[in-house]
């Protein structure tokens, strides 16, 4: 593809954006309006569930059990405090019973029963003082959780002489949705002036320090009208609304700083507002596509797991980024047409620099040098590249280093300990997991299907609990054609003992078909669909990243670098999910209650997050860096002029984006309090690691041989790819190799081509 139909291409593009700015910013805002009332409400159409594999045996058993004998999967419970009675005294007992039966006779409620009725010592309490009301609300997470809502007020509270909390699966799931919602809140209105506040300092212009939020806030409104609508059609998670505010600010913040950064940066060499637009979208825009598309992949793939918790994630992620890439490629630059050089008004920094007038932030002249080489940045670059092979391998060795603690991992199920202490939801069970008998949630339920003997369901329960993990089997439970054991472990509900007892159940041999479900089954099936589906993701990931980066920089050997050093600069987060979350440190600071594991599909999450944010800020450095490699052939100084240029920008949107996650990662509740933190470290630790030690030392150790392809790929990049300027004759030619350069091939970097505008 010839530089001239690509420059007529992004003349065309240009010409379309700007021809009509004040049409296209009212139609925004009309759209916009409509997204808030399309929009409005989704929070209470989520689920909070979805960690289950919908087609797995257990989720099979669970909804089988649920429809034969409802009162095996109670997931109400109604917690009875006898007030120092004792819940055998005649008259609590009587209360209790009345109690128990104006449960049965709500509607949507089924398989009611209680310690008064059954005398079962799994629902009485050690001491004697509590008891437990179990019954089923039935429907989807939706309807149960309107039911609850309903009857909840009807039973909470001082009920005769008894005093009645409610908790139970349901209860939980409805209290972290509530609690979710709240925090998010929270979140924001943290988020959304400290984020001001950080582009304003970035900026100095007030007004160009609203553009990104604005951005930001079109993003977030648009992807809750996305998700309404996808509501209406599939399940979503509660969870999925944290990921649309943090990535529609903090991509929004990311897209909008390198388009206004490159858009003042034309403005100051002198170019008309039209032609400054034009070079920009040339430019940056060009690589925020490419960024966009790279982030957007790598959320995607999280649409091969069956689990709608993780599906809600590429939901929320693919509509945001998409959003927040076409507001700032069509609403940004018709922003711009109208301000002009007006976005560089109200520079709130007169307020303390006595109106001294500062450089634009990012240029490569911020500290007063002509070629954008020789600045803070700059001069990073080149110590780092003087000692590449000490620095690659002390940044790669710590890094690995801080990754060590996931060697430690341990796979668990969320439960009410995600709650804070006070939620009434997590206070029953807390009060059930220690003062009733038994392990409450880890019982094993063994479905029956195909009809039996009374011999041979006994034959079968007699050589179950035999098993050496078994403590006791109850049942069976028969009606009609099917059947059901309650099979309590020796082990906790879901340690690997527990585990190894769902596989020797499922195994074990039977007269009837038999499938298995609990706590540790669920979980059992949750790991081995991630575990199927995890090197396709993987793989999705891997070769729409290389293929990408490729089609930016013709290299072959630059997407292999992207992919590893993205991969590396997860360490530290991985490493510390394990050492604060799992096992526990900091969490008296934190506030949140350790449950000596890891949900199963958080680290998966937070791979497909944090490696498409990665990918965002790898494609800004490396655009630039082809951009100069293109113009002067001349490779390390290309690296150093690309860090100069993108050093400051890259480190300004890993803050804001931090801040955001830090703004989430104040969630009361723990797995979105270890999202928020995890990613924020993520993208700390390659902003100003990665980017800023480890990039340049391997750019350095690779040479010129980071820009080689062999001639087939070099024509398929020819004729498909991208660059983001005109070739230079020494680029063809091979350019110089010294640390130094020629003068000459660097003294035009402030005259960027303006070609095909």
């Amino acid at each position: 593809m010839s530089e001239v139909n690509r420059g007529s291409r992004i003349g065309g593009w240009t010409r379309f954006v700007t021809a009509r700015p004040r049409l296209s910013l009212l139609v925004a805002l009309v759209i916009t309006a409509l997204a808030v009332f399309a929009g409005s409400g989704v929070g209470d159409r989520m689920g909070s569930g979805g960690w289950e594999d919908p087609a797995a045996s257990s989720t099979y058993a669970t909804k089988a059990l649920e429809r034969e004998f409802p009162a095996s999967q109670p997931n109400l419970l109604l917690l009875v405090d006898a007030g120092g009675k004792g819940v055998d005294d005649p008259a609590v007992a009587a209360e209790a019973r009345r109690l128990t039966e104006r449960l049965a006779a709500e509607g949507g409620v089924v398989g009611v029963g209680s310690y008064w009725q059954t005398r079962a010592p799994a629902l009485r309490a050690e001491d004697g003082g509590e008891a437990l009301i179990a019954a089923r609300i039935v429907g989807t997470e939706k309807e149960a959780g309107e039911t609850l809502e309903r009857i909840a007020p009807e039973f909470r509270g001082t009920q005769g002489s008894l005093d009645v909390s409610v908790g139970g699966p349901v209860a939980v799931r409805h209290e972290m949705q509530a609690i979710i919602q709240e925090d998010l809140l929270r979140a924001e209105l943290i988020a959304l002036p400290v984020t001001l506040v950080l582009l304003v300092m970035v900026f100095g212009s007030a007004i160009a320090a609203l553009l990104p939020l604005g951005i930001g806030i079109v993003a977030i409104l648009g992807t809750n009208a996305v998700l309404r609508g996808i509501t209406e059609i599939t399940d979503v998670s509660v969870f999925a609304q944290n990921l649309t505010t943090a990535l529609g600010l903090g991509l929004a913040v990311d897209y909008a700083l390198f388009i206004v950064r490159r858009f003042r940066e034309e403005l100051a060499e002198g170019a008309e507002v039209r032609d400054a637009v034009g070079t920009t979208l040339r430019t940056a825009g060009r690589t925020v596509l490419f960024s966009a598309l790279t982030v957007a992949v790598s959320l995607a793939a999280m649409m091969v797991f069956p689990q709608y918790f993780l599906r809600s994630f590429a939901y929320a992620g693919i509509a945001v980024v998409l959003l927040a890439a076409a507001a700032a490629l069509i609403l940004l630059p018709a922003a711009l047409m109208l301000l002009g050089h007006r976005v560089n008004s109200l520079d709130l920094r007169r307020l303390f620099g006595k109106g001294r007038k500062k450089p634009i932030p990012g240029d490569g002249t911020a500290d007063g040098t002509a070629d954008g080489t020789s600045g803070g940045w700059g001069r990073t670059a080149a110590l780092v590249m003087r000692r590449a092979p000490l620095f690659a391998v002390a940044t790669a060795t710590g890094l690995v280093l801080l990754g060590l603690p996931f060697l430690g991992v341990k796979f668990g199920t969320a439960d009410d300990r995600q709650l804070p202490s006070s939620a009434e939801a997590r206070v029953v069970q807390e009060d059930i997991r220690s003062g009733f008998p038994g392990s409450p949630g880890g019982g094993l339920e063994v479905l029956g299907e195909g009809g039996a003997t009374a011999a041979e369901y006994a034959d079968y329960r007699d050589r179950v609990a035999a098993l050496p993990d078994v403590l006791r089997v109850d049942g069976p439970v028969v009606s009609g054609d099917h059947a059901y054991f309650t099979v309590l472990p020796r082990g906790e509900a879901v340690d690997q003992d527990t585990q190894r007892l769902v596989r020797e159940l499922r195994a074990e041999p039977a007269a009837f078909d038999t499938s298995v479900t609990g706590t540790a089954a669920v979980l059992v099936d949750s790991k081995d669909a991630i575990g199927d589906r995890l090197p396709l993701a993987a793989g999705i990931i891997v070769v729409v990243t290389l293929l990408l980066v490729f089609l930016l920089t013709g290299s072959v050997l630059i997407p292999i670098q992207a992919v590893a050093l993205n991969a590396l600069s997860l360490t530290a987060m991985f490493g510390a999910v394990v050492w604060v979350f799992q096992d526990g440190h900091l969490s008296g600071f934190l506030g949140f209650t350790p449950t000596g594991d890891i949900e199963t599909t958080l680290p998966v999450l937070m791979f497909c997050v944090a490696f498409g944010l990665s990918m965002d800020y790898g494609v800004f450095l490396i655009s630039r860096i082809k951009e100069e490699y293109d113009r002067s052939g001349d490779h390390e100084r290309s690296v150093i002029f690309g860090l100069q240029r993108t050093g400051g920008l890259i480190t300004a949107a890993a803050v804001i984006l931090a801040v955001v996650m830090v703004a989430i990662g104040t969630s009361r509740v723990t797995n979105t309090m270890m999202l928020g933190l995890g990613i924020a470290l993520a993208v700390v630790m390659d902003a100003m690691v990665v980017r800023s030690l480890l990039v340049p030392a391997v750019m350095k150790l690779t040479g010129r041989a980071t820009w080689w392809a062999p001639g087939p790929l070099r024509r398929f990049h020819d004729r498909f790819g991208v660059s983001e300027g005109g070739s230079h004759p020494a680029a063809v030619a091979g350019g110089t190799d010294s640390a130094g350069g020629s003068d000459g091939a660097v003294s035009g970097a402030g005259e960027r081509d303006k070609v095909g505008v």
